[in-house]
């Protein structure tokens, strides 16, 4: 006989405490392999496949498409076990649910490499005497509703409603209603039996919003014009202003540059540098032939390049800030990421142990990391480690910026759009190819001297290149 098991959403790691669901890789019938995807979801660092830990037949699906769930949450139901025709013996089923048991392998991202099952259904007729064959004990048993499929049964334990505590999982959910002074008890979830949702909690603070602009509406004069609604910060909004969650990559993004503006005393500092001579060697490298041809190089490869040269010369900015031990944490490696603005908004990935790589090898890893987060593939491990950032924002058309420093990291150097702008060269005005360079760093960690030294040293390799012959 059949055992329905309750996979919910795993732990994620690296801090993250709820996901997306993006798009289903099954449907309610279908025949699933021990640790064969079954939801892709997005977190705030990447999309990621989920594997299921058991192996039967999916007989409920928990949320649809775009709906977000806090770890820990129901994401299916499946029935493990022979859905049909056994001697129905102690030891048979003993055998069945010990050869479909779980894998324990849930982590998102990541598989056991097996090789996913072929997706095929079962007769409902068939899944249903399965599943209501199936005993579970404890509590007396209640018919759950079932995605997709009426006429299969889930057996679940009843929960109690009166008592007990509050059907919340997500501590961002307790923190959120508590905030907002929401009373959980008197929510009714939306979620598996009665769980409570960050949904939930929003629509009820919405409600809460509206209730009190409406009172304070009709407090006021018949006659008295509309004044938009005051927000929390004080700013007027128009009452039918668009609200947009900050969630996934945008609420990661906006975390980590509250964070970094608040903890991060930073300073910027910028010099025009002429890069005419470095567009010249990029060329003349791209258009070798023979033995000493190769891939294309992109500007981007050689100014990451120079970057390593550079903090090797200054590991001062190759440092982060304990705050708790109060030490600057010099390290050794470099790992040297770089902005990437995609659909899903802004990404860092990152090139490990960039200082052991030469310019071409850097410009192949730029090149395979950009693609991945174009595609949305990029695991979290390839977000996060780096220990200095290169932002290329000249591809948006602009000379100049000022940018946020990528905490926990020191420094950022920026690089503004290379273009034709009056120079004078040996003595004569002439028209060469200028870019701006700013580097914004921690004055924790430095002082302006050393910032000031950084920048220089870039900015004469961007104008003699041959300066890095020095440190190959």
């Amino acid at each position: 006989m059949a055992q329905v098991l309750e996979f919910k959403l795993p732990d994620l790691g690296e801090g993250l405490t709820e996901a997306e669901i993006v798009r289903w890789l099954v449907e309610v019938g279908d025949v699933v392999a021990i640790d064969q995807p079954v939801v892709e979801v997005e977190t705030a660092k990447a999309m990621v496949e989920v594997p299921c830990p058991y192996g039967g037949v999916v007989t409920a699906r928990f949320g649809e498409e775009g709906t977000e769930l806090p770890v820990g949450a129901p994401l299916l139901t499946v029935a493990v076990g022979a859905p049909e025709g056994s001697s129905g013996s102690g030891e048979d089923s003993g055998s069945d649910l010990e050869s479909t048991g779980g894998s324990g392998n849930v982590l998102v991202g990541y598989g056991t490499g097996a090789p996913a099952a072929r997706r095929r259904r079962i007769r409902p007729d068939r899944l249903d005497r399965a599943v209501t064959e199936a005993p579970v004990s404890g509590a007396p048993l209640v018919e759950a509703p079932v995605v997709e499929a009426p006429v299969v049964k889930v057996l679940v334990a009843e929960a109690s409603v009166s008592e007990g505590p509050v059907p919340v999982v997500s501590p961002l959910v307790r923190r959120l209603a508590r905030q907002h002074d929401i009373d959980l008890r008197r929510l009714a979830g939306s979620g598996p039996d009665g769980l409570i949702l960050r949904a939930d909690v929003d629509r009820a603070i919405r409600t809460a919003e509206e209730t009190a602009t409406a009172t304070a509406r009709v407090a006021e004069a018949p006659v008295q014009a509309q004044v938009p609604a005051a927000a929390p910060n004080g700013v007027a909004v128009a009452v039918d202003a668009e609200r947009i969650p900050l969630r996934g990559v945008r609420g990661a993004v906006a975390d980590k540059l509250s964070r970094s503006r608040t903890e991060i005393p930073d300073a910027t500092c910028w010099v025009d540098a002429d890069a005419t001579e470095l567009m010249a060697v990029r060329a003349a490298m791209n258009a070798a032939t023979g033995p000493s041809a190769g891939p294309k190089v992109s500007v981007l490869a050689l100014l990451a390049r120079i970057c390593t040269a550079a903090l090797a010369r200054f590991p001062e900015l190759n440092s982060t800030v304990d705050t708790e031990a109060r030490e600057i944490v010099r390290l050794s490696g470099v790992h040297l990421g770089f902005a990437a603005q995609t659909e899903r908004g802004l990404v860092v990935p990152v090139v490990r142990e960039a200082h052991t790589r030469n310019a071409e090898s850097i410009g192949a890893e730029i090149a395979r990391l950009t693609e991945l987060a174009r595609t949305g593939k990029l695991s979290p491990a390839q977000l996060t480690g780096g220990t200095f950032t290169l932002n290329n924002y000249g591809v948006f058309g602009v000379d100049g910026s000022t940018p946020i420093i990528n905490h926990p990291e020191a420094a950022m150097l920026g690089v503004g759009r290379i273009m034709p702008k009056p120079w004078v060269h040996q003595g004569e005005l002439a028209v060469r190819q200028v870019v701006q360079l700013s580097l914004t760093f921690d004055h924790r960690v430095c002082d302006g001297g050393t910032a000031g030294g950084f920048l220089r040293y870039v900015a004469d390799c961007v104008e003699q290149p041959a300066v890095l012959l020095r440190t190959l």
